[in-house]
């Protein structure tokens, strides 16, 4: 029999730990089982220790951005994410003036960055499927290095005075650069899981780096172009790119687990329910930010405050970029499909304030309109990118993901094309027409998200 003090010393057990059962005639009671080396009347086994986990604290305002900075790698793959999606704003701007100042044509310019710009629609899907398949660091390296060989030789045909159509060959071969978002995206799901303020939180926050790109990009190409020499925003790029993919793969306790074959249910993106539609509201939403930014460089011209011109676009992705970390600072309610066509409703008012602007003439109003309209479209863009989390199953994400920047650059170059012819044969603001038109066509889009046939679909 124990002694007093050791009776004393013993934890009292919880009340729901016996089992009791009946049957027939007899009572049974079942204790849990004793360790090994206790006697009948030792005390219960200490529970099992749980592993921790890595979790961040929901919560609104700067706190939860913090709070995500906070996990283990978090700011290490962050940085090297944001190092390497500074490119994709620089290489196209970079390669114009390039080739402008050399062969003395914007022509053959923007042939060459078109003829890029469909080389990576097609093979950025294919390169995010073989992200998804053999993991980020076995193939964004790679990736990232024939991007590096494609950049170098695109500078090298330009300073050796090379035939044009090496400059189409090697620029197109800088469409393997990797989807640094979409992979920093893959590894913020995997690091909070299931939890949606939380995934609201990190995709406010990526679309919040994504708009800090797109616009220091741009606006540090044309700088070191023209303050240095023609080739400089090109390798800036390339030391950007291959810092920042080094930097971002090497955080390896991040990064999500590679799906060799995928698992029953893990379909292709495109063969999803809902998927065709979605995508064809970011190209909607691509028209809408190339006609944008072509109509007010053209307004501001034709103005005759051309240099208010960048000034004015900068203030649309500054607006987009504190939109989209109010709009992240705090849970939505209601799911995402259904927030879709408001949030776009809400665009398609702000894109009216611009084309009124543009009536009156004035680059001054105009640029209120444009900050306006910039601030609309990140909750548009956070909640489109959130559908695209729900309905990707996790062995295809950064395919799925890859595939709504595919469809939001196709965009982008339709409506700057449109923009463009728009400016050249009619009245300088006609193009924020196009906007507002395309902005229409992605409303009654976002509608078909919420038919009875997706309703199983999360989110």
């Amino acid at each position: 029999m124990p002694s007093l003090p050791a009776l004393r010393r013993r934890p009292a057990l919880p009340a729901t730990a016996p089992l009791l059962a009946a049957t027939g005639h007899t009572l049974a009671v079942a204790a849990p089982a004793a360790p090994p080396g206790s006697g009948p009347g030792g005390p219960p086994p200490p529970p099992a220790p749980r592993r921790p986990r890595a979790t961040a604290t929901s919560g609104s305002g700067p706190s939860g951005y913090l709070a995500l900075l906070r996990l283990p790698g978090a700011t290490a793959f962050t940085l090297g994410g944001l190092l390497a999606r500074l490119p994709a704003g620089m290489f196209s701007v970079s390669a114009v003036l390039m080739i402008a100042a050399s062969r003395g044509s914007y022509a053959l310019a923007g042939a060459v960055t078109a003829t890029g710009l469909a080389a990576t629609a097609l093979v950025a899907p294919w390169t995010a499927r073989l992200v998804d398949r053999y993991g980020q660091r076995r193939v964004a390296r790679p990736a990232a290095a024939l991007a590096v060989c494609g950049a170098l030789a695109l500078v090298a045909c330009v300073r050796l005075g090379a035939p044009a159509w090496t400059l189409f060959a090697a620029y197109a071969a800088t469409a393997t650069v990797p989807n640094a978002g979409a992979m920093a995206r893959a590894r913020w799901q995997a690091l909070l899981g299931e939890d949606p303020a939380r995934r609201h939180t990190s995709t406010s926050f990526e679309q919040a780096v994504d708009e800090v790109c797109f616009m220091a990009g741009p606006a540090l190409a044309a700088v070191l172009c023209t303050a240095l020499f023609p080739e400089a925003g090109t390798l800036t790029g390339v030391a950007l790119l291959a810092v920042g993919i080094t930097l971002f793969t090497a955080q390896r306790a991040t990064e999500p687990p590679p799906h060799p074959r995928p698992a029953t249910g893990s379909a292709a993106p495109l063969r999803r329910p809902g998927t065709a539609p979605l995508l064809a509201v970011f190209l909607a939403t691509g028209i809408v930010f190339g006609t944008l930014e072509v109509t007010t460089l053209a307004f501001a011209d034709t103005a005759g405050h051309a240099a208010a011109g960048g000034l004015i676009v900068g203030l649309q992705a500054a607006g987009s970029c504190v939109a989209g970390l109010v709009y992240g600072a705090r849970a939505p309610a209601g799911p995402a499909a259904a927030r879709l066509p408001v949030l776009l409703a809400l665009l398609t008012a702000a894109l009216a304030l611009p084309a009124l602007a543009a009536t009156t003439g004035s680059a001054a109003l105009l640029a209120p309109a444009v900050l306006c309209a910039g601030m609309a479209t990140a909750p548009v863009m956070i909640t489109a990118m959130t559908l695209v989390q729900h309905r990707t199953a996790p062995a295809r994400l950064n395919e799925g993901l890859t595939l709504a920047v595919t469809a939001i650059l196709t965009g982008i170059a339709l409506g700057s094309a449109l923009a463009g012819q728009a400016a050249d044969r009619l009245t300088p603001g006609t193009g924020y027409t196009v906007a507002l038109a395309a902005a229409c066509a992605a409303i009654a889009l976002a509608t078909r998200l919420r038919a009875p046939a997706l309703s199983g679909v999360r989110g």
